[in-house]
């Protein structure tokens, strides 16, 4: 870490926060604790959020005093996220998490009892919600809207339905129980990742369809739910040639042209991790970062890879544009988080609890 960065950073003590402007980076931890390194790096005033996984986790209590920390690190304090869909992307299970339902298990459902299903849904989102905001976590990044076409592996049952109306409608009741718990949502991954084989993780997957196809099907759900149900997005690190030659992240013409502008969408978009294979195309960290930035995304991930971060934020300049700061602003929690040992005995939840552990009996 460079002497100005670390000039910058101020972080003797989190008892004196620094007041800046929210930055559009978003970095991970290393640990079950913050190192000097990771102040270092998370007080850097590109940073405005932090993302969390399995490794930051070993129990309920531990967890509590991470989002602590980082949340009394500055001012406006970092936004904490998370992947906690359910199924096999549920980054902290035991302790008290209840393993969700990987979301395909309420599609399956929907096929037999639609009112139903649209119930465990919404009591699925609560519980998700409620357990993650007593842990001190801000957002999850869900809910998948990709179709199921049966072709993806990394998508496979994370995904509702391949009926674009199912999954709409399954994701508004997702997302209504999340908000019941004060926490906002992300749809994933703009346009679609559902129709391709190759997992973005590892290589870079090109989906040969029609934008008329894709508006169609894929995107449908955008449209449908708008930054008034799902106030975030993150786009897929797929390209779509007959649309542009930049994956979807990159591309001015899907962030801007038909995403804001055709959608009407004005929620907080994402960039999904820099560090993927499917972001290769655009060069390295920095150029990945200013190609997604300069497409319109509001805030970007480096994700297991401190040293791209630390490189990142020693080379960007870039200065979030007002929109985008009071999107990110919009998405913080406004809604003070129940205390697990509330949270726990509370009816709602526990009424949401008893709907969820149903699941299996239904599907």
């Amino acid at each position: 870490m460079s002497k100005k960065q670390k000039n910058n950073s101020k972080s003797g003590s989190p008892s004196k926060p620094l007041k800046s402007r929210r930055g559009p980076v978003m970095v991970d931890v290393q640990g079950m604790a913050l190192t000097s390194e990771d102040r270092d790096r998370l007080m850097h005033p590109l940073v405005g959020g932090v993302i969390l996984f399995a490794r930051n986790f070993e129990n309920r209590e531990q967890l509590i005093k991470l989002t602590r920390q980082i949340h009394r690190l500055k001012r406006p304090r970092l936004l904490i996220a998370v992947d906690h869909e359910g199924g096999r992307v549920q980054r902290f299970r035991s302790d008290g998490f209840t393993h969700l339902p990987a979301m395909a298990r309420l599609g399956k459902l929907w096929m037999k009892e639609p009112l139903r299903a649209m119930s465990i849904a919404t009591s699925a989102g609560l519980v998700l919600a409620g357990e993650l905001r007593a842990c001190g976590v801000d957002l999850s990044f869900a809910p998948v809207l990709d179709l199921d076409y049966g072709v993806s592996e990394v998508i496979g049952d994370r995904a509702f339905h391949r009926d674009p109306r199912v999954v709409a409608m399954l994701a508004r009741a997702l997302v209504q129980g999340m908000s019941m718990m004060g926490m906002g949502s992300c749809g994933k991954h703009f346009p679609g990742h559902g129709a391709v084989t190759q997992d973005s993780h590892h290589d870079i997957p090109v989906d040969p369809r029609t934008l008329t196809r894709i508006l169609k099907e894929d995107a449908a759900p955008y449209m449908w739910l708008g930054n008034m149900v799902i106030p975030s997005v993150m786009p897929a690190h797929v390209i779509y040639p007959k649309v542009d030659d930049q994956p979807a992240g990159f591309s001015r013409r899907w962030v801007q042209e038909i995403l804001r502008q055709r959608l009407g969408y004005d929620g907080v978009v994402f960039s999904d991790d820099l560090t993927m294979e499917g972001a290769r195309v655009a060069g390295d960290i920095t150029a990945r970062a200013q190609a997604a930035l300069g497409a319109g995304c509001d805030m970007v991930l480096v994700c297991n890879r401190p040293d791209l971060a630390d490189e990142l934020l020693n080379s960007l300049v870039h200065e979030s544009a007002v929109e985008s700061v009071a999107r990110i602003e919009r998405l913080m929690p406004k809604v003070k988080a129940m205390r697990w040992n509330v949270l726990m005995d509370s009816p709602t939840y526990q009424q949401a609890l008893s709907a969820v552990k149903t699941l299996d009996e239904r599907a």
